[in-house]
């Protein structure tokens, strides 16, 4: 009953949304469409936690605790932005920015994409998987062109050429498995589920799952951001409103990784080695090295985040690529403690943005004396997302850390390379804009402080200590990835 509403919520609130435009309360019904899909997410972890993995509408959805972990996630961090975007967008609605035809629009794309990553989670059939991260894009192209700038126009179509050529490679991989599987498991969808895929893994033919996984890797890498299919990445953050910057770093670069992740346990399971992992860590180290380096010299706020957001998802491909129980686990907590830090940095950087009229870093100063809750949720947060202890993000690049010395060590003086570039690059950027003295043009907000406290202090609690459940439910999901 769970994923019927959980599902069901978004759609919903989707039509009603559509319907209702930009009047008073449309703000509020966009918070009760995320809330809602949260409490149904929370009720089927609770059940996945209790009875196990399951399979849900004769067999064409199905949770474990890989999915549903990242299912509750991306309904609460949603939920969050929804909250975010009330006071944000109504600021953006006063000035001129957006009209009354954008907004309708707006809320409408924004449940639309809830909905099309959470089908992405659930589903248990490749292709169906592969139809709604092409709707995920869809919406989220249109939502970045929202302003209708001209540089927002450019930015959105750069997006929709670049992952429709990444989500079509993909298409084609989907293909090269169906091709594989259909030998075995006969014609027909049967081929293109999961739960059967897994179960015969080690019968299909592995010089075809290699061919599909290296189109995979391209397809869905794109999606992830990983370099050198990341440069739709940062124009699409900086261009497109904050609330979308939050949820496309904290979560749909979660959902592309969640499906490569799943393709590579089928490869390797196939392949009887870690070739597919191989490909994954070659990735995830090159995505970290040029994004901590493309760090030093951005000017854009937004943009500088978007490659922290590269540099993030590379140590998560690296940590699945590695495999093991330390580096999965490092993998599963690190996308946990990064959409969490993220989302909560667009939050700040957005009312800093507003406040100062401008994402031009040279010209945001005195956050903490103009602000103090913006100035020091920015701090904090970027605190966070360096890897400063005791948050989450120091604790996940140490598991990873650890396991690359152990099982790979000739990687990890590249991988302390880059995580040392990035923590130099991030303080050094943000210190002049969060001290001194407030410079003549900030303005006044209403911020919307309690998703960014929230999330700090989420990331804070699971760096000083991991609840039981927690680490258990993480356990799981490890073993069923390794």
């Amino acid at each position: 009953m769970s994923i019927w509403i959980l599902l069901g919520a978004s759609v919903a609130a989707t039509f009603i949304l559509a319907v209702v435009g930009d009047r008073r309360f449309a703000h509020e019904i966009n918070i009760i469409g995320s809330f809602a899909s949260f409490l149904a997410g929370t009720s089927l972890a609770f059940q996945v936690y209790s009875e196990g993995p399951m399979s849900v509408g004769g067999g064409y959805f199905f949770v474990d605790p890989f999915n549903v972990y990242l299912v509750v996630l991306t309904s609460f961090v949603s939920m969050t932005t929804a909250i975010f975007s009330r006071k944000y967008m109504r600021f953006e609605r006063a000035r001129g920015k957006i009209g009354h035809r954008g907004m309708r629009f707006y809320h409408a794309m924004f449940q639309l994409f809830i909905f099309a990553m959470l089908l992405a989670l659930l589903t248990n059939n490749v292709g169906v998987l592969w139809i709604s991260m092409e709707l995920a894009t869809l919406s989220t192209v249109l939502l970045v062109s929202l302003y209708r700038t001209p540089s927002s126009v450019e930015a959105a179509w750069k997006y929709f050429i670049l992952c429709g050529v990444g989500i079509a490679l993909a298409l084609f991989g989907t293909v090269l498995l169906y091709f594989a599987a259909e030998k075995v498991l006969g014609e027909g969808s049967q081929a293109l589920l999961w739960t059967n895929l897994n179960a015969m893994s080690g019968h299909l033919e592995p010089t075809v799952l290699s061919l599909a996984f290296i189109f995979f890797m391209v397809g869905y890498g794109t999606k992830v951001g990983l370099v050198p299919l990341h440069n739709w990445l940062p124009d699409a953050h900086s261009e497109g409103p904050t609330p979308i910057s939050a949820v496309l770093s904290g979560l749909l670069l979660n959902v592309a990784l969640y499906a490569l992740v799943r393709v590579k346990v089928l490869v390797n399971g196939a392949m009887g080695s870690n070739w597919a992992g191989r490909i994954m860590m070659g990735f995830g180290i090159l995505s970290i090295l040029v994004a901590a380096f493309s760090l030093l010299r951005q000017k854009d706020i937004k943009r500088m985040f978007a490659y922290s957001s590269i540099e993030h998802m590379g140590i998560a491909t690296f940590a699945f690529g590695l495999g093991g129980p330390i580096a999965t686990f490092g993998g599963l907590y690190h996308m946990l403690v990064h959409s969490l830090v993220k989302s909560s940095i667009f939050y700040t950087v957005g009312h800093a943005s507003q406040m100062h009229g401008t994402q031009e870093m040279s010209r945001i100063k005195g956050l903490i004396a103009g602000n103090p809750m913006v100035g020091w949720g920015l701090m904090f947060g970027v605190m966070a997302i360096a890897g400063m202890p005791p948050f989450g993000v120091f604790v996940s690049e140490f598991l990873v850390l650890t396991a690359t010395m152990k099982d790979a060590p000739l990687m990890a003086p590249f991988f302390l390379l880059g995580i040392a570039v990035a923590f130099a690059a991030l303080l050094r950027r943000v210190q002049p804009m969060v001290f001194g003295q407030v410079p003549a043009w900030q303005g006044a907000i209403k911020a919307a402080h309690v998703p960014v406290i929230l999330h700090i202090a989420l990331a804070l609690a699971v760096g000083l200590y991991m609840p039981r459940f927690l680490d258990q439910w993480f356990q799981k999901a490890v073993e069923l990835l390794i």
